[in-house]
């Protein structure tokens, strides 16, 4: 219903709450629902819900002075992103979160509402790539002070609320000039004006602004102020990141089952001559789920065990 452009997904909830969405004739109150647009007849107050559009997904390289939105603020006649792009499908886009009025640089626009939700809900946590350009010479304590966090205003209602510390960033020194800095920087989180307003806080403003990369995606082939097609490497890569944040596991699409290995018997461990029913094993013949003495030791101080895999508007 939110990708048909009847309301934001909350507002579509509260309509199926209330009793105003049918499906196939009969009223649907309970969430989650599950339905095929393409064969189930589902109407919102009496009228029915047009066949989704075909799903598109463009790289746009956002110039300077212009919104990242899908329309102005009324009263205001301001370029928006959308302003830049004629689709021939002549499809509902919209941008995948949000770039500052004079940063540069990568927006995606799309009509996949599942995707970009999880692109820009931050419980996901897609990470953002941006070059950075600072007045100054950037010096290790500030960088490190910065990959750690910076406490930033918070405000709410047009008020400040309190302070919270930014998530870790990555940083990574390009190239240093006299009088400036290029770098690279990687979010996982979008506040408001956040690389500014981080880089101001350790005394280096920032003189240029550019957005490079969202999740795996990375700008490239594309001129500032133009757009193209992601190519279906691009949006596969993107759905695989979507799939990842929230724990879930890719489809397997090769319909060949995997053989299957042959049966072997089982081989009967022998006990060492001289060993008595009741004495343990040496430590290389225990068995799988059996820890050994290092082992134990080692949990007990917080170690790991070494024979265990480890678990794995912005700018």
């Amino acid at each position: 219903m939110a990708d048909a452009g009847v309301a934001s997904r909350r507002a579509c909830e509260d309509l199926i709450r209330a009793g105003a969405v049918e499906v196939n004739g009969s009223v649907v109150v309970d969430l989650p629902a599950w339905v095929d647009p393409q064969k189930d007849r589902i109407c919102v107050e009496g009228r029915p819900l047009p066949k989704p559009e075909r799903h598109l997904y463009l790289m746009l390289n956002k110039p300077t002075r212009t919104l990242t939105s899908a329309a102005d603020e009324p009263g205001s006649d301001r370029r928006t992103v959308l302003d830049l792009v004629d689709h021939p499908a002549k499809a509902r886009l919209f941008p995948v979160g949000r770039l500052d009025y004079d940063t540069v640089g990568l927006v995606l626009l799309t009509n996949d509402g599942d995707l970009a939700n999880r692109l820009t809900h931050p419980r996901y946590g897609a990470p953002k790539t941006y070059k950075v350009v600072v007045k100054g010479s950037l010096d290790e304590d500030a960088a490190h002070e910065i990959e750690r966090g910076i406490y930033l205003a918070e405000r709410k209602a047009g008020r400040t609320v309190g302070a919270a510390r930014t998530a870790h960033i990555e940083l990574s020194v390009l190239r240093r000039e006299r009088d400036s800095t290029t770098l690279e920087l990687t979010l996982r989180e979008g506040r408001n004006r956040q690389v500014r307003r981080m880089l101001a806080a350790v005394g280096f403003p920032v003189k240029s602004l550019e957005r490079t990369g969202i999740g795996p995606l990375r700008l490239k082939g594309v001129a500032r102020g133009a757009w193209r097609e992601l190519t279906a490497a691009e949006i596969k890569g993107l759905r695989r990141a979507a799939a990842s944040a929230t724990g879930e596991q890719e489809v397997r699409t090769d319909p060949t089952p995997k053989k299957k290995a042959p049966d072997t018997p089982k081989k009967t461990a022998k006990r060492p001559s001289g060993s008595k029913r009741g004495r343990p094993q040496a430590e290389e013949e225990l068995a799988p789920t059996q820890l050994s003495r290092k082992a134990v030791k080692n949990a007990a101080h917080g170690r790991p065990n070494p024979n265990k895999p480890a678990r794995g508007g912005d700018g």
